[in-house]
């Protein structure tokens, strides 16, 4: 694998733009998004003028990834409440885009609550959006100092686990700076290994049918000069097989209270492999991610994606649909498609979870309680 990895650390432009941004127009205030749809073949831009195209951006994953969609939430708020709109409906329309990820209603929840919190005081219009707009600020600082703690507490625990150096770490789907506020969740970790000059290669999987893994993992790997190398999913097997994973690093959307997982589908067969490898299984996430209301596994709403998704090849520059313009049929018309976006891993095939309070290991629901009372980020009732 030796020139594998030379042509992998080759490095490309980071990107020009930021993830997402508060923009002010002649017209009026804007939340402005990278398109992740369109990556890696382009760096474009999305102006949602307004939560319904907020919403649309949310739902065909022009934005994703549970930190972000819980600042993109708390954004969409104060942009309701800046445009004058209504904010109680926009917040409802907001929390119900995706169903799955957490972080979704917590950052809507937040910055609506600080805008009915200055209104219930005496504020008039523009101050609360003001208000709105500044806890969506701070939500998105908050994140950024969540990631850089996350990798502290993630390379520590590979340091422990895994002695020496030379780390080969697999990841799933997308968890870097695409999905965060700063550098990410997972793949902040890796990232930190990299720096240190402790990651020998970090495998990528393609994250079918949507390809996050294809697409975005492995544009953020190269982006960063990191010895990375894309497999199709079905290929992690044969990696355990010849030893040659020493780690599992997937990031989560949604956490339950005795500590399942629900995480980009196809993350639980990674557990199962890991598990018979006598692999570590580590879980990156803020405490945000964490929901206490949530009981178990079976309690998480799994959301279902379109059949095309599966049957069809999406033309993802052009943003259609395959078989609409130029896109491509990969089963006969009317093949139905199983599609969830998720599936839900069990704690005990979970290593840790490590946090920006700390980590769990092993995971119990007692732990999982424990650490998030250090945080006021938590989901509670």
């Amino acid at each position: 694998m030796a020139d594998q990895d030379a042509q992998s650390q080759v490095g490309i432009e980071p990107p020009a733009l930021p993830v997402l941004r508060w923009g002010e127009l002649p017209e009026g205030p804007v939340l402005v998004l990278l398109d992740q749809t369109r990556l890696p073949a382009e760096e474009a831009e999305l102006v949602c003028a307004d939560v319904p195209a907020l919403v649309r951006a949310i739902r065909t994953l022009a934005v994703r990834g549970a930190p972000l969609l819980g600042i993109a939430g708390a954004y969409g708020v104060a942009l309701a409440a800046a445009r004058g709109d209504d904010v109680a409906e926009a917040a409802g329309l907001l929390e119900r885009a995706r169903p799955t990820a957490v972080n979704l209603g917590y950052g809507v929840r937040r910055a609506a609550g600080a805008y009915r919190a200055a209104v219930e005081k005496g504020a008039e219009p523009r101050r609360a959006a003001e208000v709105a707009l500044a806890e969506a600020r701070a939500l998105h600082r908050e994140d950024a100092e969540a990631s850089e703690r996350m990798a502290r507490y993630g390379l520590a625990l590979l340091d422990e686990l895994l002695p020496g150096g030379g780390h080969q770490l697999l990841t799933h789907c997308n968890t870097g700076a695409l999905v965060s506020g700063g550098e990410g969740t997972a793949f902040a970790v890796a990232l930190g290994a990299h720096r240190e000059g402790r990651l020998r290669r970090l495998w990528v999987d393609e994250t079918r049918p949507l390809l996050q893994g294809a697409r975005l993992t492995a544009y953020e790997a190269a982006c960063n000069g990191m010895p990375y190398c894309l497999l199709t999913d079905n290929a992690a097997g044969s990696l355990f097989a010849a030893g040659e994973v020493d780690a599992v690093l997937i990031g989560a959307d949604r956490i339950a209270a005795d500590g399942s997982v629900a995480n980009k589908v196809g993350s639980y067969p990674l557990a199962v492999l890991a598990k018979y490898h006598h692999v570590p299984f580590i879980v990156v996430a803020p405490t945000t991610t964490v929901d206490l209301n949530t009981a178990d596994g079976a309690s998480i709403t799994v959301e279902q994606r379109p059949e095309r998704e599966v049957t069809e090849l999406t033309s993802v520059r052009a943003g259609v649909r395959g078989g609409d313009a130029g896109g491509l049929l990969l089963a006969p018309v009317g093949t139905p498609a199983y599609n969830p976006a998720f599936d839900v891993t069990p704690p005990e095939l979970v290593t840790a979870i490590v946090t920006e309070e700390g980590m769990v290991s092993p995971v119990t629901g007692a732990g999982l309680a424990e650490l998030c009372a250090r945080s006021s980020q938590v989901t509670i009732s």
